[in-house]
């Protein structure tokens, strides 16, 4: 079971998510905006944070920013009712883990939220060793790069890549494709796999996230590349 913090000044969809995550056992702390939510994140300490972005006070996105610039890297979905791709890109590139625009199902709610409660649960594994131990056969390997599905582990030339499982999956997608080139709505539908109503553009927000942290470890890391009116293209060195 989970602590489940959720922000929403719309009282009755708050009513209605309180009761969807108290059926799939989860234990739930509630906030009527983003001001009370920044409260209650102190005190009740989270696992995960599923936050309206149009409230008054403090809205979602400043919430975000807030929490990410003080070092809290508690698992935040943003939900948003504004139609617009720039509002989900601002989400992602202030912090959030993921976004889901309203209307949406509470199946595909829970099912995000189960995501990165899983994507915790699995960082927080001991690493696998390379003495004795058997490495997992499902680990993909391409150039520099080594994914392991089963713990949604990630590195690059040895190190560690801190990802959300969107950008695991979208690596995964990439790297298990080499040289193809892949469209936007392919990519959404290999590294998303649900029924939530996404722009495609939204892509182009998640690889300029994915080359940032990649040229991190290697300035001149260039293996993702754009294909310009058709995608992108995995070709590793």
């Amino acid at each position: 079971m989970a602590r489940v913090l959720l922000i929403d000044d719309d009282a009755a969809l708050l009513d209605v998510l309180s009761l969807a995550f108290e059926d799939a056992k989860h234990e739930v702390v509630r906030a009527a905006d983003g001001e009370e939510g920044l409260r209650r994140l102190r005190e009740a300490r989270p696992h995960v944070v599923v936050s309206d972005v149009n409230m008054p006070r403090v809205d979602g996105f400043s919430l975000c920013k807030r929490v990410r610039e003080s070092g809290d890297r508690v698992p935040l979905i943003l939900l948003t009712s504004r139609d617009g791709e720039i509002d989900e890109a601002l989400g992602l590139e202030l912090g959030a883990d993921d976004y889901v625009s309203k209307p949406f199902s509470t199946r595909v709610l829970l099912a995000r939220v189960g995501a990165l409660l899983r994507r915790e649960e699995l960082r927080a594994l001991p690493a696998p060793t390379n003495t004795g131990e058997a490495a997992s056969p499902r680990v993909l390997v391409s150039g520099a790069l080594r994914l392991d599905p089963e713990r949604l582990h990630g590195e690059y030339a040895g190190n560690e890549l801190t990802l959300t499982v969107t950008e695991f999956r979208l690596l995964e997608a990439f790297a298990s494709r080499p040289g193809l080139v892949l469209s936007r709505d392919r990519l959404l539908e290999l590294a998303r796999d649900d029924d939530s109503v996404v722009a495609d553009r939204i892509i182009d927000t998640y690889v300029r996230r994915l080359r940032r942290k990649l040229e991190a470890v290697d300035p001149s890391f260039e293996a993702i590349e754009t294909v310009i009116g058709a995608g992108y293209r995995w070709r590793p060195r």
